[in-house]
């Protein structure tokens, strides 16, 4: 192992700089450069730091640090390249700063070569000092990743905020009876709370104090004259009271997590361990220190629905990011990776429940409504001109509509004239493929620059200006969704045992066929990327299916309905007679029939959500004069 020479006076690093933040004190120039969309760590090599006598002024790794190193090495974000490196990690363990020395670990700092005042360093800290809220060394520009920040010295959006390494040993999450509502079991209780607890003890009988038994063995704790083992008596509380002690970020908090105890925290500037991800009010309580005297109240007021829903969640945190150093490791990386990488963040979900929760979700960073103030119109055809430019003379006075996109799908018939298009007072642009493929109407066109897209057929000429209008106004108030005409619904099939294809006339809807519909381009990026490729070549192969593909894209992501606006209901082609139809309309649901049953086979799992819900314009029906009615022309049945 080489040895490097730090000689007394070598030059410190500069002190903690704690105006830093993302944006001042963080390169992001330095992530990217190999063309991947994360991050790439870079972890010096292992030397041997002495001083000008020969002396050892760095301990050995840590088994802990170690496990950090090894950890980061086989995970995806490791690079063996400096030049490549987003994210550097010195080489010597830092964990515990009681064990080191400040001046020369400093000085070993400053010494690294890519160090540059700390820029897009990483030092790990699990173990400070007591008393203390960050780590005493010279780290400059360096982020930490630490235990016992407060709202003082963490940074927020550039420190990560750790939980302290707590091994566990028989964890089980076996659900027993909890029969105790209010527990304490910590020994390390600020002064000035130990008093107050014992008043509160003594007209609460639900509150139990456990202390140390008399033979100070830390795998007990005694209760009047009762001794139970540590830290399993807490499976049989239903509350733990975790207090401020001489760390702020206590071994307390994840031994009742580990066990099903719901925490009552009391620790006024506590910052939770990677607080920048979870949502902690989905598993603890926060009470104001001076409050103390109300968390009985608090306790007795909860539902038994939400301590079954918040014990489960304790467990299922603790194991998913505290359990071990490998999780705790991994963890900091994916939060460092979302914070360079944001289009490739995990969503709230993600982090905080469970899979399969079945709860709803936004993949567009959460928003609930749309500012854009205009859609493009992406029109699908192949050789019907007429219908295509009587569509397109429609279109053009719809007031929201920015841009008019064509999709020529078919490769061997040219383009008409330019002079034969229509001249309209919006802008008209057309792409021809290269073969006549269905799944061509959802390729993320970079001609597209609004976020909404209004999905046409070109023989939908039937929905009048204030429709589409009205459309695109509901979309903007549910962006996340499919929001269009046409409706269609699926049904279980006794007889069968499968699913059916449903067009009859209902209040119950679970798609939007995307010959007229509204949805936001995102989804045409995820239909490219993400959607599973036997669906896509099923669809291309039997050219139908397209939009039940879609629905079921939409729906497994947000776990949400789509929407119908406006009454109509009727969109075949007038010319049309029901006798010429019967035989098409039979072959045509019996295939729509086997395209729900086949995706929901490569799915995995039915995503499709019905609903009974229409928005409708206001006073489109109702008898009031027409300059007060803002969507005047709506169709009806």
């Amino acid at each position: 192992m080489q040895k490097v020479i730090i000689p007394s006076n070598s030059p410190l690093s500069l002190e903690r700089n704690n105006r830093c933040s993302y944006y001042n004190c963080f390169n992001v120039y330095r992530c990217g450069k190999s063309g991947d969309q994360r991050i790439q760590v870079y972890i010096y090599p292992l030397k041997q730091y002495i001083n000008e006598f020969g002396e050892p002024i760095i301990q050995h790794l840590s088994k802990e640090f170690y496990l950090i190193m090894q950890t980061v090495l086989h995970s995806k974000y490791y690079t063996s390249d400096p030049y490549n490196a987003c994210i550097f990690i010195p080489s010597f363990d830092t964990l515990a700063q009681n064990n080191f020395l400040v001046k020369e670990t400093s000085q070993a700092l400053n010494k690294l070569p890519y160090w540059h005042n700390g820029e897009n360093h990483l030092i790990f800290n699990f173990l400070p000092a007591q008393h203390s809220t960050v780590l005493k060394l010279a780290t400059g520009n360096a982020i930490i990743a630490g235990v016992g920040f407060d709202s003082w010295t963490y940074r927020p959006s550039f420190d990560l905020s750790l939980p302290p390494y707590l091994p566990i040993q028989n964890f089980s999450s076996a659900v027993e009876e909890r029969v105790w509502l209010v527990t304490s079991s910590q020994f390390n209780i600020h002064s000035s709370f130990i008093e107050k607890l014992k008043n509160l003890s003594k007209f609460n009988s639900e509150l139990i104090i456990l202390h140390n038994c008399s033979d100070s063995s830390p795998l007990f704790r005694c209760y009047k004259n009762f001794r139970y083992k540590y830290p399993d008596i807490l499976r049989k509380s239903v509350f733990c009271i975790i207090f401020r002690g001489n760390r702020l970020s206590q071994p307390a908090l994840l031994e009742a997590m580990a066990f099903g105890c719901i925490p009552i925290i009391l620790s006024d500037t506590v910052v939770m361990p990677f607080q920048e991800i979870i949502d902690w009010k989905r598993a603890a309580f926060f009470v104001l220190e001076h409050n103390l005297s109300e968390i009985i109240r608090l306790a007795k007021s909860v539902s038994v629905t939400r301590i079954y829903e918040m014990s489960a969640q304790c467990s299922w945190l603790y194991l998913k990011y505290f359990s071990s150093i490998e999780v705790i490791t991994n963890t900091t990386l994916d939060i460092l990776n979302q914070r360079v990488f944001p289009e490739n963040a995990h969503f709230y979900e993600d982090w905080n429940l469970k899979p399969n929760f079945g709860g709803s979700r936004s993949p567009l960073f959460l928003r609930t409504k749309s500012y854009s103030q205009s859609f493009t119109a992406v029109v699908l055809t192949y050789d019907r001109i007429d219908s295509l430019f009587f569509l397109i003379r429609k279109l053009s006075f719809v007031p929201s509509l920015s841009m008019i996109l064509v999709i020529w799908n078919n490769p061997r018939i040219p383009l008409p004239e330019k002079s034969k298009w229509p001249q309209i007072n919006k802008s008209l642009k057309v792409i021809q493929t290269d073969k006549n493929k269905l799944s061509n109407r959802f390729f993320p066109y970079k001609e597209i620059e609004t976020e909404a897209v209004l999905s046409l057929d070109d023989d939908i000429s039937m929905l009048t200006e204030d429709e589409l209008d009205f459309g695109f106004e509901v979309w903007r108030e549910f962006p996340d969704r499919i929001v269009g005409f046409p409706s269609r619904t699926h049904v279980w099939d006794n007889v069968t045992m499968s699913w059916k294809y449903e067009s009859e006339w209902t209040n119950e809807i679970s798609m939007i066929l995307t010959g007229a519909a509204f949805y936001h381009k995102y989804w045409n990026y995820v239909y490219m990327t993400s959607m599973p490729d036997e669906i896509k070549q099923w669809v291309d192969n039997h050219m139908n299916c397209e939009d039940i593909a879609m629905n079921f894209l939409v729906a497994n992501v947000t776990n949400k309905a789509p929407i119908k606006v406006a009454p109509r209901k009727k969109f075949k082609c007038p010319e049309c007679v029901n006798t010429e139809m019967l035989s098409a309309d039979l072959n045509h649901m019996l295939e729509r029939s086997k395209c729900i049953n086949k995706f929901e086979k490569i799915f995995g799992r039915m995503p499709l959500r019905k609903v009974e819900f229409r928005a409708d314009p206001v006073l489109y029906k109702d008898s009031f004069p027409a300059k007060l009615k803002r969507f005047k022309n709506v169709g009806n049945l």
